[in-house]
């Protein structure tokens, strides 16, 4: 019997080992971590993160082949393939603070594995890591090895948010780099078997390591490009008259672009986007392509641009203050059906409109007050690291309120912001808002969710991201 360990459980190392269990009864699947209270949350019947189907999945297989557990260094040592997806937060301080990777917890974790190790180890990659990370941890194990062989391979995750198991279940594809000497080739050929009990051949992609680690950084990085292109145009439809969304659908019809990652929205967010692009900004400027760095790193200016845009939008339509004034937030997610907060376009924002002293009262489906609370008192990059590091007392942020009813939230509002897409702002009963909101009512729609036109029948103002402005937002004009 195959013993699989996979150190870290969280977004990753969670979902995916769930999953494997599930399709490879045969092989035994321990999840270690050394946060007690993680384990212990997906040793019960509240899971740490929600995801569609995740339960499901868990449930089939925990105490069969799918097992949680803080004794780290105990399955490390028993296991055959040890995944590892611990944290590579942005470094905050030090040589490349802002853009490099933070690999402390993945030397760590190595150093671990070449400590306890009493049998030879196939070591995968699992979280993003920069290029050239897996040369890093072959050294730290074969200079500690005692004469047990490791093999590393790179194994990336390309999950979407929300949509994670089905994506584990039906990949675009599976990609293993690893070395190419006859042990690298066998290592490859292992994890390879493993996914072949679900995974058609054709869709599981060998390669170097190299190549491996870097599509990872590659994919996420023209992803994220897609997004700030069609959200500057977005910039370029509201000082037109165009309709984003009619140039988005007649752009998307060329089947060498087609549809996807062309929503125009309030800016992207999650765990990778950013901090990939920052990395690969980095590493570029390592291996001397000071121009390549450039043209990554307009990406992010443009997302951030995005986000400022919004923010300039709400306060000079609403006669250029929100001081004292309630703004509803209606989402706080990155995306929807996820409650990940991780670097959500809604905390630039609720920073920005805190900044001209609003007051906010914010409402998403699956994101709890503390998280919120925690989110707006840190600072950028500190929510990668363990929640030990994180600030505690979140007292910055009194202004702001947590509900969990959009109702209540939008109950006395001068205005309204929609920054995540959730599927239930569709259908909430905007005339009923209306009448208990101050007067002029507006509303201020970043993922283009609600109908602009129907809303103005009732009387709202309204501003829909790369939509055509109506009168009131033309003669307040917003300036960045």
């Amino acid at each position: 019997m195959v013993k699989i360990c996979c150190i870290g459980a969280g977004y990753v190392g969670g979902p995916t080992m769930a999953v494997i269990a599930l399709k490879c009864p045969s092989i035994e699947v321990v999840v270690v971590d050394i946060s007690a209270t993680r384990i212990a949350a997906w040793n019960s019947d509240q899971l740490p993160i929600y995801e569609p189907g995740l339960e499901d999945v868990v449930k089939q297989c925990r105490g069969r082949n799918l097992f949680f557990s803080t004794d780290v260094e105990k399955h490390v040592c028993e296991a055959d393939i040890i995944f590892v997806s611990v944290n590579t937060p942005t470094k905050t301080r030090g040589l490349g603070a802002g853009k490099a990777a933070d690999l402390t917890y993945w030397e760590s974790a190595a150093r671990m594995i070449a400590d306890v190790s009493k049998s030879d180890k196939i070591v995968v990659e699992k979280s993003t890591v920069p290029v050239k990370t897996a040369e890093a941890i072959e050294k730290i194990l074969t200079h500690n090895s005692k004469g047990i062989s490791y093999q590393i391979l790179s194994n990336p995750e390309f999950l979407a948010e929300g949509t994670a198991i089905q994506d584990l279940f039906n990949p675009d594809r599976v990609l293993i780099g690893g070395r190419e000497t006859p042990e690298g080739r066998k290592a490859v050929q292992a994890l390879k078997e493993v996914y072949a009990n679900w995974v058609p051949e054709d869709r599981i992609i060998t390669t170097n390591l190299w190549s491996a680690e870097l599509s990872k950084l590659a994919a996420n990085a023209i992803l994220a490009q897609r997004i700030s292109s069609v959200n500057a145009i977005s910039a370029l439809c509201e000082a037109t008259g165009a309709n984003v969304s009619e140039v988005a659908y007649a752009v998307g019809k060329d089947s060498r672009i087609g549809p996807k990652f062309l929503n125009a929205s309030v800016g992207f967010g999650g765990s990778c986007f950013q901090k990939d692009i920052l990395n690969l900004v980095y590493i570029c400027e390592c291996n001397g392509l000071p121009e390549v760095a450039t043209y990554w790193k307009q990406v992010i200016k443009i997302n951030d641009y995005q986000k400022s845009r919004f923010v300039n939008r709400v306060v000079s339509s609403m006669f250029n203050t929100v001081s004292g004034k309630k703004i509803a937030v209606l989402g706080f997610a990155f995306k929807k059906d996820t409650g990940d907060t991780r670097e959500t376009p809604a905390i630039d924002v609720c920073k920005g409109l805190l900044g001209d002293k609003a007051k906010i009262s914010i409402y998403d489906p699956q994101v709890s007050a503390d998280q919120i609370r925690r989110d707006l008192a840190m600072n950028k990059f500190d929510w990668d690291h363990p929640i030990h590091l994180q600030p505690t007392s979140p007292t910055a942020v009194k202004e702001v309120t947590v509900t969990w009813d959009a109702y209540e939230a939008t109950k006395g509002a001068h205005g309204v912001c929609i920054l995540t897409e959730w599927d239930e702002f569709k259908r909430l009963d905007y005339a009923k808002i209306y009448e208990n909101m101050q007067k002029p009512a507006f509303i201020f729609d970043g993922r283009n969710v609600v109908d602009p036109e129907k809303l103005r029948e009732i009387g709202f103002i309204v501003y829909s991201i790369g939509k055509p402005l109506d009168q009131w937002l033309k003669d307040m004009p917003a300036v960045v």
